[in-house]
């Protein structure tokens, strides 16, 4: 398997960004971490291995991004709308530097967003936002509401931009919504997990944005990265992901 360490000075966030890469072609899957966690935190915890033959043959390559939680919604220092304006800072990263190297690495047309936890919400926040950039997004357990991160307050700037939910019930963007459609949204998420009643806001918000999505419950607890394997075995690893 083809293993890539890049990292470079990002002028978008005025500071070092890494990354890994493994592959070397196939549909381009942007992996976020969990929160406050480490681009190299997939491989250090064999999530790797659910999809190792889709990338020996070269039908996913896995582009892996590091995070600023710490800077962004976890920094209790700051204001929340300070905490917010990070995090929209962190998705123009990705979106103007990590995607832009991601094309000059592989011209697949297709691309994934895909996390567990923490990273399930980065991987819809960013989708939703920027939907003309994905094909499919995969959240595993994930939360969409980042009001236990801004101390239960809202805004119609930078919070409601960061928030999914929110940002959803606002979008009144016709143009926008019809982009949000044509992606594929997998949501996996176990009945057991406090986040579980989030996820169905969620779904059902989509629901109602005419927004078609596979809302995938699953038994138990499943928030932990035994279960995030068997999820990506099951929607990424079990399926031909060639896009």
């Amino acid at each position: 398997m083809l293993r890539e360490y890049h990292n470079w000075h990002s002028p978008t966030l005025g500071r070092n960004m890494e990354l890994l890469t493994f592959g070397h072609a196939g549909a381009r899957v942007l992996v976020f971490p969990t929160s406050c966690g480490r681009f190299f935190d997939w491989e250090n915890r064999g999530m790797l291995k659910a999809v190792e033959r889709h990338i020996e043959q070269g039908w996913i390559q896995l582009f892996c991004v590091d995070g600023v939680d710490e800077e962004s919604w976890f920094n209790t220092h700051v204001p929340p709308v300070d905490r917010a304006r990070r995090h929209l800072q962190y998705q123009e990263y990705v979106i103007n530097e990590v995607l832009p190297f991601v094309y000059s690495k592989n011209e697949n047309q297709f691309t994934m967003a895909i996390g567990a936890s923490f990273g399930a919400y980065h991987s819809y926040s960013i989708a939703l936002r920027y939907p003309e950039r994905f094909n499919r997004v995969l959240g595993m357990s994930g939360v969409y509401d980042v009001r236990e991160w801004t101390d239960n307050q809202m805004d119609d700037g930078a919070m409601r931009q960061g928030s999914p939910c929110e940002y959803l019930l606002a979008l009144e963007d016709h143009a926008k919504i019809e982009q949000i459609r044509k992606i594929e949204f997998i949501m996996p998420i176990g009945v057991e997990d406090p986040l579980y009643p989030n996820n169905q806001w969620m779904s059902q918000i989509m629901w109602d944005k005419g927004i078609w999505h596979a809302f995938r419950p699953c038994d138990g607890f499943a928030h932990d990265w035994p279960q995030w394997y068997e999820m990506i075995q099951d929607h990424i690893g079990g399926a031909d992901s060639r896009g």
